[in-house]
C-alpha cells in the first residue's frame, strides 16, 4: 500500500476578531487614509503590537527565573571579584 500526502503551504492565516464599532470605523479611516486594504492595517498593528512588548515578556521572564537565585551563594566570588578589580584599576585615571 502507498501513502499518499498532500502537502498544503498557507500564505496567510485568515481569522475573526470581534472589536468595538468606533475601532472599526477608526480602522477603516486609517486604511482609507493610508491606501492600504483594512486587513493589512490589522497585520501592521498585530506586528508593531507583538514586537514592542516581546522584549517585555522575555524580560518579565528573565526577572522571574532570577528571582529563584539565592544570591547569598554568590557573595565570597563577588567579594573576591571586586577586590581583584579594585587592584587592577587602583591607578587608573577616570
Amino acid at each position: 500500500m502507498t501513502n499518499v500526502y498532500t502537502r498544503v503551504i498557507l500564505c496567510n492565516m485568515k481569522t475573526a476578531i470581534s472589536i468595538s464599532d468606533t475601532l472599526f470605523e477608526e480602522a477603516e479611516k486609517t486604511a482609507r487614509y493610508m491606501g492600504i486594504p483594512r486587513s493589512k492595517l490589522y497585520v501592521i498593528a498585530l506586528e508593531d503590537y507583538i514586537s514592542r512588548n516581546n522584549g517585555e515578556m522575555i524580560t518579565n521572564k528573565l526577572n522571574e527565573v532570577y528571582s529563584k537565585i539565592d544570591t547569598n551563594e554568590f557573595n565570597n566570588d563577588l567579594a573576591v571579584g571586586l577586590e581583584s578589580l579594585r587592584k587592577l584599576t587602583k591607578d587608573d585615571t577616570w
